[in-house]
This record gives C-alpha cells, sequence and structure tokens, in this order.
C-alpha cells in the first residue's frame, strides 16, 4: 500500500462513494480541514462552509460514516483481489503516481494499475482516434508510433477498437512503451477480442482504471477515461475521428490542460476526417504529417528522454517520386494501380518506387503491393 494506510484509503473510500462527490470537491473539503477523519467527523454547518458543498451534499457525508464497515468488507476483497491479479491501487499522494496527471485540473484521487511505471513514461504522447479507421488512417498510426517510440516516448491510448489498438500494437511490436487507459475495472477486458493486447500491456507496460473492479464498460465512463490518457502525456494526437467521436472530447480535455494537441488531415469529404479537419481549420490541433513534427514542437520538454537523432522527412523527392508518394498516403497499392494513378508506365513506377526504397520511404509487400515505411 501507499502512503495512506488501511484506515485512511477506507476512509477515502467512503468520501469517494457518496453521491455526487468527486475529486474536486474532496480536495476542496481536505484543504479545508487537513485529515480525512475531520471531514467524516465535521457538522452539517462546517461542511457548507466549504466550496462546493451544499445543504444537500454535507447531510449525505454525515450519514456516509454509518457505512464504513461495508466499505472496509469491501476494500479488503478489493485489495485481496488484486493482489491475486498482481496489481495495486495507487493515490494522488503516492510517490508513483504519474507526475502529469498530477498537474491536471481534476486528477483521480484514486487509480487501479497492472503493470509497472518506467521513468521513460513521464514523457508521452496520446495517440486516439475512431474505432472505424481507413487504411490510411492505421498505416499513418502504425508509421508514426513506430517512429515515436524509435525516440523513446511511452504511448497512450485507451485500448478501444481501431486507432487505439494500432497504437498499443505498434509501439509494442517495436519493443516500446504503451499505457492503457480503461473505462472499465481491470478484471474486465473490453472489447474482449483485445484481451491478447491487454495481457501484452500489463507485461510490457501498464493498464490503468479509475474505476473499481467489476466496473462494466458503460458510456458515461468514458469522458473520465479521456481526461486521463490527455492527463498523462505531453500532447494528445488525433489521427482519424467523426466531429462527434471520443477522440475529440480527448482533444479538448487536452486544451483544457494546457497540453498541445496533434491532428492528421484527411481527404475531404471522409467521415473519419471530418473532426481532425475540423481541429486544424479552428487552430486547436496543430497539423502534423510525421512524428518529426510532433517530436520538434516538443523538444524542449522532451529532450531528456529523445534519441540523438530525430527522424527527418525525406524532402528531395523529385516530381515522379512525390507523385507515387502521395498515391501511397490513404493504402497500399498494387503496381498496376499505381501507374494507372500517376499516369506512369509500370517500368517508370518500379524504378521509383525501387529509388524511395532506397530512401527508406516505401516498402514492397507480397503480389507487387506497395506501401510506405
Amino acid at each position: 500500500m501507499g502512503k495512506l494506510n488501511f484506515e485512511q484509503l477506507t476512509d477515502l473510500f467512503l468520501l469517494l462513494s457518496v453521491d455526487r462527490i468527486g475529486p474536486a470537491k474532496i480536495r476542496n473539503l481536505l484543504a479545508r480541514f487537513k485529515k480525512l477523519p475531520n471531514i467524516l467527523s465535521a457538522s452539517t454547518s462546517e461542511l457548507i462552509e466549504t466550496e462546493g458543498i451544499s445543504k444537500e451534499l454535507a447531510s449525505r457525508i454525515r450519514k456516509i460514516s454509518s457505512q464504513k464497515d461495508s466499505i472496509q468488507k469491501f476494500l479488503e476483497n478489493e485489495l485481496k483481489v488484486l493482489d491475486k491479479m498482481g496489481a495495486r491501487i495507487i493515490t494522488v499522494w503516492d510517490e508513483d503516481f504519474p507526475p502529469l496527471l498530477k498537474k491536471i485540473y481534476d486528477p483521480p484521487l484514486v487509480l487501479y494499475i497492472l503493470g509497472q511505471f518506467d521513468e521513460k513514461d513521464k514523457y508521452s504522447i496520446a495517440v486516439v482516434g475512431t474505432r472505424q479507421p481507413t487504411n490510411y488512417g492505421k498505416i499513418q498510426a502504425e508509421k508514426i508510433v513506430t517512429d515515436l517510440v524509435g525516440q523513446n516516448i511511452t504511448i497512450v491510448s485507451g485500448l478501444a477498437r481501431g486507432i487505439d489498438s494500432v497504437a498499443h500494437s505498434s509501439a509494442l511490436k517495436n519493443n516500446g512503451r504503451t499505457i492503457a487507459v480503461i473505462g472499465s475495472g481491470l478484471d474486465i477486458i473490453y472489447p474482449a477480442e483485445n484481451k491478447k493486447l491487454f495481457n501484452e500491456i500489463k507485461d510490457k507496460g501498464v493498464i490503468i482504471s479509475e474505476f473499481s473492479l467489476g466496473t462494466l464498460p458503460n458510456a458515461e465512463n468514458f469522458p473520465k477515461r479521456n481526461r486521463i490518457i490527455s492527463g498523462l502525456t505531453l500532447g494528445t494526437l488525433v489521427i482519424e475521428t467523426a466531429v462527434t467521436g471520443g477522440a475529440m472530447q480527448t482533444a479538448r480535455l487536452a486544451l483544457d490542460q494546457n497540453r498541445e494537441v496533434f491532428a492528421i488531415p484527411g481527404n475531404l469529404g471522409v467521415k473519419q476526417s471530418e473532426g481532425t479537419n475540423m481541429l486544424i481549420q479552428r487552430g486547436e490541433a496543430e497539423l502534423i504529417k510525421s512524428a518529426e513534427d510532433i517530436l520538434t514542437e516538443l523538444e524542449l520538454k522532451l529532450k531528456p528522454v529523445l534519441g540523438k537523432n530525430i527522424p527527418k522527412q525525406q524532402k528531395d523527392l523529385t516530381i515522379f517520386e512525390e507523385k507515387i508518394y502521395n498515391c501511397l498516403l490513404n493504402e497500399p497499392l498494387h503496381i498496376d494501380k499505381l501507374a494507372e494513378k500517376t499516369d506512369l508506365s509500370t517500368s517508370d513506377c518500379l524504378v521509383n518506387l525501387l529509388s524511395l526504397e532506397f530512401k527508406g520511404m516505401v516498402k514492397q509487400l507480397p503480389g507487387k503491393m506497395f506501401m510506405l515505411m
């Protein structure tokens, strides 16, 4: 257990169980009463002198002490099960609580943790996006994450289908660090098909939840989860999202937390690009084309962890190489389709593709298919 002993942790969980009370109100109460037992023993008139505490809420706090035995039993069982899982509870007062997360307006007071933090996790980027990405989105997510972990950057995402899964998988595939923040209890893997990915992350990174064991992934949990995703990181990269997507909410939370927001531009008329294009148009996100753009923007903050050489984007492309490169931005293409799109002969395409391969920008797949590196 961390800085709080079992009795103090019980008092904290007791307060958190009060309806309509959250981390911000508990911090206000602690600022006034200094210690958790003082809050629970305070009178209604004393409690309502605290900012945000109404007479009704004060009354609920006064009554909650009668539930102490049941909360104590709940916590004993919770800690027992977590121990069997190899997981633990940390609080905002513990040394291993993520330092960036402490700085947001409403950091969670309690986190459930599966896995071990690393010093490099202080230098992390959130990568989020739609659950239904295009091939373009998948390719860009994999490429940018690969380059970021190559510079010792930890990747944070939400373990959802789509871009989240690509981000986590790409980080692990390249021996990088990744953190998953979930909207359910640590014992509820959602979506179920990500069980293997969940287990890989817990062994090589960290799974984080604000929710007690057994909590289902209900819709109301995800805004809370999203504020942790953005709060853990120096910046948030949005790959693809509709204007109503959860990634848009994460971007707004990042802005509220005074963190950087980056976005990949997408084709007009494509639903998955409407959100990212809107963020860029409104000046809420910086348009980026590569990991280099993110690393350059955050270079001072990332300096302690960056590798010696920030990957540089190739600038010296011929007009024909650039044509081919731009055609491959959305998805891998067969050589015949490339020739048709670029209005080049197949042999000219192959010559320029070979040149792009030498520059480390394109790779050949089976069946004469080509994709960006």
